[in-house]
């Protein structure tokens, strides 16, 4: 009798034992530290690759947003990372980024694209899964990091804003917010679940993606294409996110600021029109050599991430 009462005294000690380890803090994100890495990911077939950037403030304990930052048709992460300085807002602001890298002919690390729908290159002639490639990011780093849920976010210039526009589109019951810069809005046939809030930059004088719309006058890309106008994508998002027709408009210089607020669940729909911009990312650096020289009377990696932080999904 005194040995059944000791085992079951030792059972249930494990039992409060176990009990109490599945209240601690998961153990998994504790494993990885600050600091920059390269990782891949099967998806949809293909070995994916991408840039992630873990910043100072990093525990493992408490959750932080999650960015993800599209390169352009032709670039890469490491460009992209360069151009916008993301990695340095991230370490100020206490955020996650992730610089995913599109597919190319090449190699995995050069001259690739994103297929957007329409556009661009090899992504868009093998049509490849992007949205499903991010979708399943997502999850992994839902798994293995301290990820704030309600803050997942994508931004992106030129082919990888169009793509941004898509994964608002595609994954809006995932992501809270986009940010696409010098992108035009792809003609897709799904519609989104949820509302999604979109901050967007665009220069009146791009020749690569037109403000009003039509064929580019300048492209690296041998497909055909037809760009929406800017009005396009502000109408869409406005329309769908139920906000205010009637925009709150402020100029400062050459940079006039539309806000469409009012929408569901708290999204917002706002417009950065930079006069004279061409195609750039606003307050960084050139894309590449003898490239658009970017406006710096904003900061879009900046107000982007001001952006982000208060517009989470509810």
């Amino acid at each position: 009798m005194n040995r059944l009462k000791y085992l079951l005294v030792v059972l249930l000690c494990a039992a409060a034992i176990l009990s109490s380890c599945q209240r601690l803090p998961r153990s998994t994100p504790e494993k990885i530290k600050p600091g920059d890495y390269e990782g891949t990911i099967e998806s949809s077939g293909r070995t994916r690759n991408y840039l992630l950037h873990i910043p100072p403030a990093y525990d493992g304990k408490h959750e932080m947003p999650l960015l993800f930052v599209l390169h352009g048709g032709g670039g890469n992460a490491d460009l992209t990372a360069e151009m916008t300085g993301m990695s340095q807002k991230a370490d100020e602001a206490g955020f996650i980024v992730v610089y995913p890298n599109g597919t190319g002919l090449i190699s995995n690390q050069r001259l690739l694209t994103w297929n957007a729908g329409y556009c661009c290159g090899y992504a868009l002639e093998n049509d490849v899964d992007d949205a499903g490639y991010i979708s399943s990011l997502i999850k992994k780093f839902e798994k293995e990091l301290a990820i704030d849920k309600a803050r997942i976010c994508a931004t992106g210039i030129s082919n990888g804003g169009m793509m941004s526009y898509r994964l608002g589109v595609e994954l809006s019951d995932e992501i809270a917010a986009i940010a696409p810069v010098a992108g035009a809005m792809p003609p897709l046939e799904t519609s989104p679940v949820s509302p999604v809030s979109v901050i967007i930059f665009n220069g009146t004088a791009d020749e690569h993606v037109l403000y009003e719309g039509g064929a580019p006058l300048k492209t690296i890309d041998n497909h055909p294409r037809v760009d929406k106008p800017v009005s396009y994508a502000v109408d869409y998002w406005v329309e769908h996110n139920g906000c205010s027709k009637n925009a709150v408009k402020e100029t400062e210089g050459s940079i006039v600021k539309e806000t469409y607020g009012g929408g569901r669940e708290g999204t917002e729909v706002v417009l950065y029109t930079i006069v004279g911009g061409k195609h750039a990312w606003p307050g960084g650096k050139t894309a590449w050599l003898g490239g658009d020289e970017p406006t710096h009377e904003i900061s879009a990696t900046d107000l982007m991430w001001e952006f982000f932080k208060t517009h989470p999904k509810r």
